[in-house]
């Protein structure tokens, strides 16, 4: 078996993204992302489960399980480089938690939608994170 190392797929280290989205732009993208979110919380859980079985696997099954996780973590890595090309950013693989970034009063702040939900209704500072999404409402005051 391989380090440690190959059985951990790569942390997802979000950088901040070039495109800034307006409201519309984000929730017209929605469609798309709402698809790739659900591809990403699957293949999120079935690492997690493959690495436990690889973990456990005996040597006769190792070699199948090992091939069966690093094909799902290349998949998970590839539904994260398909938002990351949309212009958006995954913050949370566990509850397909996207963020947009966006401008309000001059500043960089994050549209913030979550797998489940049909719009974009929130939105947060970049420094703050889900606990402190905000109605986007607000934005329009």
């Amino acid at each position: 078996m391989a380090g440690s190392s190959s059985m951990t797929p790569k942390p997802v280290s979000p950088s901040r993204p070039t495109k800034r989205f307006t409201l519309e732009e984000a929730n017209s993208a929605l469609p798309l992302v709402k698809r790739i979110a659900a591809d990403v919380v699957k293949t999120h859980q079935q690492v997690f489960n493959l690495r436990s079985e690889v973990a456990s696997a005996g040597t006769k099954d190792q070699a199948a399980k090992e091939s069966q996780y690093n094909r799902a973590v290349e998949r998970f890595q590839g539904y994260v480089a398909e938002l990351k090309a949309i212009g958006c950013e995954l913050k949370d693989p566990k509850l397909g938690l996207v963020d947009f970034l966006s401008r309000f009063q001059g500043r960089d702040i994050y549209l913030c939608w979550k797998l489940g939900e049909e719009q974009i209704d929130f939105w947060h500072e970049i420094s703050a994170g889900f606990a402190d999404r905000q109605p986007v409402a607000a934005l329009r005051a």
